[in-house]
């Protein structure tokens, strides 16, 4: 389901790069090698910002191909964007799912790119799950504060010490 209706926004983790989307088009799941590397991961979630600005910073840019660039933060290395580098059809800005501040808005309804599917990825679902977890693990997870931007606009970033966001 794509919630294009209204203003979403997102950014990286440290807060440094925001942007604002005001009308989505189709997220999708891409499995090409240059996604998986530029993430990290076995593949890469995009939605097309058809109508975005950057709100905070901007990001910085790798050349991943003749005509394609992909964004990131220069702070902190999230992936941000995917964008052409020369003119052609489609001119426009991915995003990458995962730096929505409310993810939902861009739920996958196509996957791309198939041939570079990594073989395992079909049995993920099905992989075991652990749902308990030793008294010593809860106990570090409750002492860790986050340094992660909020999944909300703010005015500035950081905040000022002793101030909540």
């Amino acid at each position: 389901m794509i919630r294009s209706e209204g203003a979403h926004s997102g950014g990286c983790q440290c807060g440094a790069v925001r942007f604002r989307v005001t009308r989505l088009g189709r997220p999708t799941i891409c499995h090409c090698r240059m996604c998986q590397k530029a993430f990290g991961s076995f593949f890469g979630p995009f939605v097309t910002a058809l109508e975005m600005q950057w709100m905070r910073g901007a990001p910085k840019y790798f050349a991943s191909s003749d005509h394609m660039q992909r964004g990131f933060c220069g702070t902190c290395g999230t992936p941000l964007s995917y964008e052409k580098t020369t003119p052609g059809p489609e001119d426009h800005t991915e995003l990458a799912i995962g730096a929505f501040d409310d993810p939902t808005v861009a739920a996958p309804v196509m996957q791309v790119n198939l041939n570079d599917r990594l073989p395992f990825f079909a049995g993920l679902p099905g992989l075991p799950e652990r749902t308990e977890y030793p008294a010593e693990w809860l106990e570090f997870m409750a002492q860790l504060t986050s340094h992660q931007h909020p999944d909300h606009d703010t005015e500035t970033w950081p905040p000022a010490k002793g101030h909540a966001t």
